[in-house]
């Protein structure tokens, strides 16, 4: 069993920004087959800002954190600014995660840059 961090534990027993935005601005899915990762990404845009960013994410505890902590990551920053939350940022925000986990940080930076492409994509960018 993975040793986690008591930030990585704290973000799955209390995970921040679970659920949907009915009229999202962008929408971004990313999953990984081999473990049964799904993270799905929804993201308010308010004058080049992310306003609300929520999430659904179906997989392991360390999916769930990495989906909270991305989350609080991107509130209230500019498209840009979120562009720049990488994998090696959003686990070191958690204190670290076992090696067989660090794919879950890929998981969540590549949603929310989904669905920054999907909302510039809307915008005719």
């Amino acid at each position: 069993m993975p040793i986690y961090s008591d930030t990585v534990m704290d973000h799955f027993t209390n995970p921040r920004n679970v659920g949907e935005i009915e009229d999202a601005d962008g929408i971004g899915e990313e999953g990984n087959p081999v473990c049964g990762d799904m993270m799905t990404f929804y993201i308010k845009v308010d004058n080049n800002h992310l306003s609300d960013v929520k999430f659904k994410t179906f997989g392991c505890g360390a999916a769930i954190a990495v989906s909270s902590i991305v989350s609080e990551m991107a509130m209230g920053k500019t498209i840009e600014e979120a562009r720049k939350i990488t994998p090696a940022l959003v686990a070191k925000e958690l204190e670290g995660l076992p090696k067989n986990k660090f794919h879950c940080s890929n998981l969540g930076a590549q949603a929310l840059n989904k669905a920054i492409d999907d909302y510039l994509k809307k915008q005719g960018k």
